[in-house]
């Protein structure tokens, strides 16, 4: 990863971009773990304009073209369709701000690769879901997400990480973890490893169905957690949803089960106290119920049926991540403390365990809604 670049090397970067005004203020902003991000100030006549200045990792994202291509073409899409509804495309999605010589981003002389969005002014991010209203407008907004991209054809896109929601080559990079045993952690952890290896059969139940057509491809924003979206801080309602780093082809079993794992749980993703990590059902149904209406339609009957499926598997794709990444040295996910990346899969193992102990609730509640 390259150094944090100083603020005289800011303001070069932001000049290359098209800005309304001259840069005034640039400070780090937001608490992302990916990328650098600053809010840029400028300043055109005494009238303010503001702006998110970003640093792609492209130690994670290796070909920031091709992620840039996909944000920009999803971007203007939205823009058009949310205009035709009448809706406000400046608030409800992002705009990519071009760079002077017309391209989505900028190249520094370091070979860093920037990007600048205007700032969306008067809104807010939740970091966990604080009651059930606000679970129930996030799960519109990505019901919502689906809908408005449905006639997108996925394939265009660029796969900015190739096989990021695949659990069968998951599964295989657990598997590899497990036989090199890089630490000597593995005697600690074998029952979480049997776990894991007693349900390689549900690893391939969504990509098969996908391979023979009878899932479809969509475009898929494959991060969504509850602070990729965008409240509007007067109506408190869900306004639009950020970070379209992972936007690429997809299934949106998984964006609906990532919500699930990360907003119907009773616990914090690293809860050391099992005792405290369930799914709660009646937080399962709030957001499922938010998620079809915000679809309105535009899943297919067996996407509906396969919901909880999503959940699972969303869930038990994160646990063998958190648990390979903790058999081979802590090496991709940060962590804050010591086991942390096996706190983090014991509670996606025990979320997985309840949803199977749930399963016909889940699937009752999916049913009734549909």
């Amino acid at each position: 990863m390259p150094q944090s670049p100083s603020y005289e090397n800011l303001e070069i970067v932001a000049a290359s971009f098209c800005l309304e005004g001259e840069p005034k203020e640039i400070t780090p902003y937001g608490n992302g773990h990916i990328n650098d991000t600053f809010l840029l100030v400028c300043e055109d006549g005494g009238t303010e304009h503001t702006y998110i200045l970003q640093r792609m990792n492209h130690a994670i994202f290796k070909n920031p073209a091709a992620l840039m291509e996909n944000v920009a073409n999803v971007t203007a899409y939205l823009q058009k369709i949310i205009s035709e509804k009448g809706g406000n495309p400046d608030r409800e999605t992002l705009h990519v701000v071009k760079t002077k010589s017309g391209e989505n981003y900028h190249e520094d002389n370091c070979h860093n690769f920037w990007r600048v969005f205007p700032f969306i002014e008067h809104t807010f991010c939740l970091e966990k879901v604080e009651n059930a209203s606000d679970f129930y407008d996030c799960a519109l907004a990505f019901g919502g997400f689906q809908r408005q991209l449905a006639s997108y054809p996925a394939d265009t896109l660029h796969e900015t990480i190739p096989f990021f929601h695949h659990t069968p080559s998951r599964f295989r990079d657990f598997q590899q973890a497990v036989a090199a045993d890089a630490l000597g952690r593995a005697s600690r952890v074998q029952e979480e490893i049997d776990f894991a290896l007693a349900r390689e059969a549900d690893t391939h139940i969504l990509t098969d169905l996908l391979a023979k057509g009878e899932l479809p491809l969509r475009v898929t924003h494959n991060d969504t957690k509850l602070n990729n979206i965008l409240f509007d801080a007067s109506t408190r309602k869900a306004l639009c949803i950020i970070d379209l780093d992972t936007i690429m082809p997809g299934l949106s079993l998984y964006d609906f089960g990532d919500c699930i794992r990360t907003g119907a749980s009773t616990g914090a993703e690293d809860e050391p106290d099992l005792s405290k990590v369930e799914l709660d059902l009646s937080l399962f149904e709030t957001f499922t119920k938010g998620f079809l209406k915000g679809c309105a339609g535009s899943l297919t009957p067996l996407e509906i049926k396969l919901l909880p499926m999503g959940a699972k598997l969303m869930t038990f794709e994160c646990g063998i991540r958190f648990l390979a990444d903790f058999l081979s040295g802590d090496t991709y996910f940060k962590i804050h403390r010591e086991n942390q990346n096996l706190d983090r899969a014991r509670t996606q193992f025990k979320l997985v365990a309840d949803m199977e102990k749930k399963w016909k609730d889940m699937e009752e509640i999916v049913r009734r809604l549909s």
